[in-house]
């Protein structure tokens, strides 16, 4: 917490801009802006989600659909077995 307090401090004292962190900001445009002081209204968030190629997934997920197929046969197949006395 302490370092967040000095990095907040800093960035008051050196007045700079600092993408997805700060911005200096003109009273003016504070003003157009209803005097609203929430930071979001001038400072852009950082985009931080995960991008994911949905081809790749999507052909993970058929493997994995495949693969639950040969299961799902081979567990019937043995109730099959169980069910006929165990004799196959």
């Amino acid at each position: 917490m302490a370092d967040n307090q000095a990095k907040i401090l800093e960035a008051f004292i050196k007045r700079e801009n600092t993408a997805h962190f700060t911005a200096l900001v003109d009273n003016s445009v504070i003003a157009e802006n209803a005097y609203k002081l929430a930071v979001s209204s001038y400072v852009e968030q950082e985009y931080t989600r995960k991008v994911i190629d949905s081809h790749t997934l999507n052909a993970k997920i058929t493997e994995i659909v495949k693969r639950q197929d040969v299961l799902r046969k081979a567990i019937d197949k043995i109730v099959n077995n169980l069910e006929r006395g165990g004799n196959e």
